[in-house]
């Protein structure tokens, strides 16, 4: 549900009320029963789940929407008007319902996990320095290689550097930091998007591409070795490009996704072409995790103004990559069987 205090609940409630999205799977919700309650309310929706007092154990569940309740948070905090932004309280919950969520998925419980909005200062505030979810996530997981991937109306975008300011990037960069995520996205194109040879860009560090030389020398030194690697292989990839120009491509059709470099240089296309419709993926982990591309928004909450597609687009996604997953998988075991 992500921080209590933000609009997760009202995004939630808003797109599983859809009885459509509902048949195409089941659903948990680590979450406040009276906070999605007060949402539907708000919105003027039936409570359509039934709910289930967190006892200290995951299982499974035969309802179509299932609320695991954290009762045992002072909800009467959380819902009166002492919390409108980040809190410790709200920290200490939405790390426990993602947490909980993460170890479903690894258990086999659920198939996939969509996070929604949490705020990294409350985090902080209940002493918790993740910079956000995909590193708390790769943690769980004990993954090394991860990245964050964006896909949303006509943009796929992978980053190769997340939650670092933008003075620390260049101290970031090096080969492999660059030659690891055009290796996920390759991956992840081909095994959740069906795109048997993916065409890959990527941008840039400097104005221009460095224009030869002309305004850094990162292009030479760290991007070109990085795609001559993976094109060694087999990967079809290419740049490094202009970044003001080669999302225009992408969004024409030349490429099925691009490689940024920093935070804001891969997510300023999306949210401005899709920002209702942006997906956020962890590539490179055992489990599905997908998130809606935006905030807690403490600012509309109870204002029955949040937009759900963003999160809609999340839960439909999670379905479809773990459908396809499980077909991938059945594939491989159908191949080893067939050449022992």
């Amino acid at each position: 549900m992500g921080d209590p205090a933000g609009i997760g609940a009202e995004v939630i409630v808003k797109t599983l009320a859809d009885p459509s999205l509902r048949q195409r799977a089941r659903f948990i919700v680590y979450g406040l029963n009276e906070i999605l309650n007060y949402a539907a309310d708000v919105a003027e929706l039936d409570v359509f789940w039934w709910r289930d007092a967190y006892g200290g154990k995951l299982r499974h569940y035969g309802h179509d929407v299932v609320v695991v309740d954290y009762d045992n948070f002072d909800q009467f905090s959380l819902l009166g008007n002492t919390i409108r932004g980040p809190s410790k309280i709200g920290g200490l919950a939405s790390m426990k319902f993602c947490v909980d969520a993460i170890d479903a998925c690894k258990s086999g419980i659920a198939d996939a996990v969509v996070t929604a909005p949490i705020a990294k200062e409350s985090w902080h505030l209940a002493g918790y320095n993740y910079p956000g979810h995909t590193e708390l996530l790769a943690e769980r997981t004990n993954t090394r290689q991860y990245a964050m991937m964006f896909a949303g109306g006509p943009l796929k975008v992978i980053l190769a550097t997340v939650h670092i300011p933008l003075m620390g990037v260049w101290g970031r960069l090096n080969i492999g930091a660059v030659f690891h995520p055009i290796e996920m996205l390759h991956k992840a194109l081909v095994e959740w998007f069906d795109i048997p040879k993916p065409r890959i860009a990527v941008c840039g560090l400097n104005p221009h591409a460095s224009e030869n030389g002309a305004f850094g020398d990162e292009e030479e030194r760290i991007i070109s070795p990085a795609i001559q690697m993976a094109r060694e292989q087999g990967v079809d990839v290419t740049g490094p490009y202009p970044a003001d120009t080669v999302f225009i491509a992408h969004r024409d059709g030349k490429f099925d996704a691009v490689v940024a470099l920093y935070h804001d240089q891969g997510l300023i296309p999306v949210k401005l072409l899709a920002f209702d419709r942006a997906v956020n993926l962890t590539v490179g982990l055992p489990i599905i995790r997908t998130s809606p591309d935006h905030g807690t928004a403490f600012d509309i909450v109870g204002r029955n103004r949040a937009n759900p597609g963003s999160m809609r687009a999340a839960i439909e996604m999670a379905i479809d990559l773990a459908h396809r997953r499980r077909a991938h998988r059945e594939t491989k075991v159908s191949t080893e069987n067939d050449h022992p």
